[in-house]
């Protein structure tokens, strides 16, 4: 099978339902001729379809997702682009208040189908206001879904999904995941949401981790084979909705628990995973859950600092230690 990067996955998802639905259209910060998005995912894609679907958009969050919001309830299907996630904040009535709650508010009778695609994670020394990852503030708001993929394979699939779909969809995409690449079908396929991944089998220790931090795990758990001890690794894929039963299934199977995630301790995934396991298997547990995550800090300017509170190999092979 061929192997295409987990930018360029991207763009052929949005090119293919560009192509399939001339309802679904884009818009963002200089995503169109002159720039291709600020991490290049869209780049070709304005000189393929246009100015008039590949919107350019001034340096306004809150103009930007409350425009895809009036199209997608008037029967467009828009791909919104924030350049970065932290960013989302200066657009969060429209996205909390008013894209999530259209739905429930006026009974079924309008949707909402849009998609907000926007870079989250540190790792590129960017400081506080363009590193962090929020997706727990998302996975909080109800009538909102949210995908993390974590490979070329997932994002693309996804992210036709998330197009297709009637639910207005967070899709997160971690910054230093862009480059990666993976093997993606040529033919047509797609992810369905709510379903996590088994990335690799195991017996003894389940990992459940998120996006980029999925291949940390990928990385610990081959180095413990060597020592005997076989690492279960999930990756969720998607928040909302969320594979409890993959969840429970493996833990039940392991006995043990190590959640790895880049968002903040409290309140976080890894918590909400925790409260998971604990409702629907706590008595198969044979040792306290573990959480590897990113301490209660904004993110450092100082690269030695951001690495510090960036979750690593080291602290995700003592966690599965302290455990076993």
């Amino acid at each position: 099978m061929r192997k295409i990067t987990y930018r360029e996955a991207l763009r052929e998802a949005l090119r293919e339902e560009m192509h399939r639905d001339p309802t679904v259209f884009l818009l963002g910060e200089d995503i169109g001729k002159f720039w291709g998005g600020a991490f290049k995912v869209t780049e070709g894609l304005a000189e393929e379809f246009g100015d008039e679907r590949v919107r350019d958009t001034p340096i306004s969050e809150s103009a930007i997702i409350g425009t895809g919001v009036g199209a997608a309830i008037t029967g467009m299907r828009p791909v919104a682009e924030i350049m970065f996630g932290d960013l989302t904040a200066l657009a969060m009535d429209q996205i909390a208040n008013q894209a999530a709650k259209i739905c429930y508010m006026f009974g079924g009778q309008a949707k909402c189908p849009l998609v907000i695609r926007t870079p989250f994670g540190a790792g590129v020394n960017i400081a506080s206001h363009h590193s962090q990852s929020l997706e727990a503030w998302f996975m909080h708001v109800p009538g909102l879904f949210v995908a993390m993929p974590s490979t070329p394979y997932d994002a693309k699939g996804l992210l036709k999904t998330a197009i297709r779909g009637n639910n207005p969809v967070f899709f997160c995409e971690h910054k230093l995941l862009y480059p990666a690449v993976g093997e993606v079908p040529e033919e047509e396929y797609t992810v369905p949401f709510g379903v996590a991944d088994v990335k690799r089998e195991g017996s003894d220790v389940s990992v459940v981790a998120t996006s980029y931090m999925v291949h940390k795990a990928l990385r610990v758990a081959e180095a413990f084979q060597k020592e005997g001890l076989n690492v279960e690794v999930i990756d969720l894929r998607t928040l909302t909705p969320l594979d409890r039963q993959a969840i429970v299934k493996s833990v039940k199977k392991t006995g043990r628990i190590v959640i790895v995630s880049e968002d903040c301790r409290t309140a976080g995934v890894g918590a909400e995973v925790a409260a998971v396991v604990a409702e629907e298997a706590l008595d198969y547990l044979d040792a306290p859950v573990k959480r590897v995550c990113e301490p209660d800090t904004p993110i450092p300017f100082s690269p030695p600092l951001e690495q510090y509170v960036i979750p690593d190999e080291k602290r995700i092979t003592k966690a599965i230690k302290e455990v076993m």
